[in-house]
């Protein structure tokens, strides 16, 4: 999720019902913390607590003084990605290329936690691919090294994306350790969340390619898992109340110039639920001003508010 989950759009996720958000990926590679990048994932200023984040990489020394350095500037956990299946990522030995060599995870895992007071988390796969499903191998490891809690995607390394998320390695893992566990894949809404809930006997879910565009899902969940009953779906009226604001929180943390660019992805998202909205997609990614972002969005919702009222 990086290039996603950055702090505007997890403080929105935050104020729409999600129970903890975790930053971007943070390479554990210091030399690197001087670019535009990072300093915009590494900024965490008047964030809701607690302030999760993750970092990556596949050297001990380094990881363990990027969680330090991480702590001192306000982190109040730290979470370490060995779940991420992207080449550029593995390709370096990190994120879930790590599975492969578990000496190497039980290291990081051992160098991490040791190095920060605060609590230390880890994402991973269910294995390296199908035939090394060693899920409750590394699951155990981070129990004993003092891992807090374990968030668990169910694919492989060598599956990416592809397929459909299996959870029967994941109900083993709950089944072997004692530490919480959060299930993760393919978790669309409600539904999903309380059957994947009672099959794994997971102690959260965690939410991430569902929430681009819909924010409002950990809403959703929460109140499914708490009533039994289901929202209604969100007006619009209120999709565009969140959606201006998102915009106008981007454009604030990113400046004009970057806000408008990254605002074009997260807008495309929100216009993905909604019918008919292709040309205005095109239209809105040429906009090349930050004010007329927001008023193209703002008469794009009032004419679709207004056809509804027609219809009704």
């Amino acid at each position: 999720m990086a290039g996603v989950t950055d702090q505007p759009f997890r403080q929105l996720c935050r104020n729409l019902g999600a129970g903890l958000v975790v930053s971007e990926m943070v390479t554990s590679d210091t030399r690197l913390w001087n670019s535009r990048k990072s300093q915009t994932r590494l900024n965490h200023t008047g964030e809701l607590e607690p302030r999760s984040v993750q970092i990556a990489g596949g050297d001990p020394e380094m990881m363990a003084e990027a969680a330090r350095m991480n702590a001192e500037r306000g982190a109040q956990i730290i979470d370490i990605n060995m779940g991420c299946p992207a080449k550029k990522v593995c390709k370096k030995a990190a994120g879930s290329a790590l599975l492969k060599d578990e000496p190497l995870v039980a290291a990081i895992l051992s160098a991490v936690t040791q190095a920060v007071d605060v609590p230390v988390t880890l994402k991973i796969r269910t294995g390296w691919n199908q035939d090394h499903r060693n899920g409750v191998n590394i699951a155990k490891m981070a129990q004993d090294t003092g891992i807090a809690a374990l968030a668990v995607h169910g694919r492989t390394r060598a599956c990416g994306y592809k397929g459909d998320a299996e959870y029967d390695t994941i109900a083993a893992i709950v089944d072997a350790v004692d530490i919480p566990v959060f299930a993760n894949g393919d978790i669309d809404g409600p539904i999903k969340a309380k059957q994947v809930l009672d099959h794994t006997g997971a102690t959260a879910v965690m939410i991430g390619r569902a929430a681009q565009g819909k924010p409002w899902i950990f809403r959703e969940i929460d109140h499914f898992l708490k009533t039994g009953e289901q929202l209604a779906p969100a007006p619009l009226t209120e999709i565009q109340h969140i959606l201006c604001t998102h915009l106008g929180e981007l454009h604030r943390f990113y400046g004009d110039f970057m806000g408008l660019r990254i605002a074009r992805k997260h807008v495309g998202w929100y216009l993905k639920t909604l019918t008919g909205s292709e040309p205005f997609r095109k239209a809105f990614n040429q906009i090349e001003d930050a004010q007329e972002q927001h008023a193209s969005v703002q008469d794009f919702f009032e004419q679709l508010i207004t056809k509804e009222d027609k219809a009704a």
